[in-house]
């Protein structure tokens, strides 16, 4: 009810913007992803502590989507969803590609991306920021479709020296290692700024897709005027007071938003407000440091605080003002999302489905289910219905519960409905072979 009242009152506010400007190009597109992002941390989704206004006029101007997911709990097997919009499992890359143990694989250059897809439109593409889809240089960003590439591979960097968890220095300007000063966070957004303004389609006469994975809040937990926590040739991070941790998660969450207000003001300055596409999301659920919104579990959880986060779509005179949606959304349905928009479809076989017609006429999607698996936990959506599975050594443990009264899975319904546990458990495992079939493994 407090999402629904401040997007009314918001959408009241700000529903006599001026009209939409009729383009001829397609619409630009500005897609915005925080790093455990939890779904109770900003303003509209129900904060009272952190402040996050320039989201809130996002979401005011918008569409905020209650159930949508990340497909993975943990970053890098989301980010392989999103990019390519199939099931991480397809791309082998279903755990974290960390800084220790995968330096030398990542995402298959034969797997077509996001910014391939769009690029072949006549995109002009840019990424900046977090990839961690391989460390190699062989699975650099610049050889997956993005023309302009500066940020960080790993997991995450430390946000004043940029440099990853095992002591090794991570920022690349294109495929090359490349040094500059800045806090992430900010970086991030100055380089997304120059790239709005540097391929202005009015002077370039081509769209852009603008790809902004940021780093906040994930840690290390540094403030803008905070010391680096890390040293080149040496593995590990210097602790943070944990007291003074939610703090230091608050100002990160905010300097984020601010980033995101400047992005938006740069449209704007350069008339392209009105014809772009700004998302935001998160790539997983917070860690027990974040806030998740009463939902039970956190990051790496099969509980919702795992991997249902903040979803916000801005299309300024196309999408309707201050709307909510309940239907469930994935990660992988931006791809085919996308390219809906720009009547096309994806080139290869995948997963995920279009919402354009949700986002523009609130239809419903078609009735579906959707699956979910991270390390020895897995779980299926089936309309109200959730079955989680936990292997272990003696087997497998599941959970049945029924979202639509028990949102905080709290009851456990496997034994009073065994033929629905049944049935769930039977598509849950048949999903998982096939999506595994003749997949070669790069993280699990």
């Amino acid at each position: 009810m407090k999402i629904l009242l401040i997007l009314l009152i918001n959408g009241l506010l700000f529903s006599c913007a001026g009209k939409k400007e009729t383009s001829e190009l397609g619409p630009n597109i500005v897609l915005i992803m925080a790093d455990d992002l939890g779904y109770g941390d900003i303003s509209c989704y129900g904060s009272s502590s952190i402040n996050t206004p320039n989201l809130d006029l996002l979401a005011a101007n918008g569409v905020l989507f209650t159930d949508f997911h990340s497909n993975g709990s943990v970053c890098s097997p989301t980010r392989a969803a999103l990019m390519t919009g199939k099931y991480q499992q397809r791309t082998g890359v279903e755990g974290v590609v960390t800084a220790k143990s995968h330096r030398k694989v990542g995402l298959s250059l034969g797997e077509i991306t996001m910014a391939e897809e769009l690029k072949q439109y006549g995109y002009t593409t840019g990424m900046f920021g977090k990839w961690h889809l391989g460390y190699d240089k062989a699975f650099n960003p610049t050889l997956q479709g993005f023309d302009a590439f500066t940020g960080f591979v790993s997991g995450n960097v430390d946000y004043h020296g940029h440099i990853d968890q095992e002591g090794y220095l991570d920022w690349w300007q294109g495929a090359e290692i490349e040094n500059e000063e800045g806090y992430t966070t900010d970086l991030i957004t100055e380089n997304g700024v120059k790239f709005i303004q540097r391929n202005d389609p009015k002077k370039t006469d081509k769209p852009f897709f603008l790809y902004l994975p940021h780093e906040a809040p994930h840690s290390p937990y540094q403030k803008r005027i905070d010391k680096v926590l890390r040293e080149i040739g040496t593995a590990g991070t210097q602790e943070v007071i944990e007291d003074s941790i939610s703090s230091v998660y608050k100002e990160m969450v905010e300097v984020m938003d601010e980033g995101v207000g400047r992005i938006v003001q740069s449209l704007k300055e350069t008339g392209q407000y009105e014809n772009t596409i700004i998302i935001f999301i998160s790539d997983n659920g917070a860690n027990h440091f974040g806030d998740n919104g009463g939902l039970r579990g956190y990051k790496a959880s099969p509980y919702e605080g795992g991997s249902r986060v903040p979803a916000i779509f801005s299309y300024p005179g196309i999408i309707k003002v201050g709307s909510v949606n309940n239907q469930t959304v994935l990660s992988m349905d931006l791809l085919p999302t996308l390219l809906d928009f720009i009547g096309q479809k994806p080139v290869a076989k995948i997963d995920g489905v279009s919402i354009k017609e949700i986002l523009l006429q609130q239809e419903n999607l078609p009735e579906r289910d959707v699956f979910f698996a991270y390390g020895n936990k897995s779980f299926i959506r089936s309309g109200d219905w959730k079955l989680i599975s936990i292997e272990g050594k003696n087997g497998k443990d599941i959970e049945l519960y029924n979202l639509s009264d028990d949102l905080q899975e709290q009851t456990d319904l496997s034994t009073v409905k065994p033929d629905v546990a049944g049935e769930l458990l039977a598509k849950l495992e048949s999903w998982a072979i096939e999506v595994r079939d003749g997949v070669d493994l790069v993280a699990k």
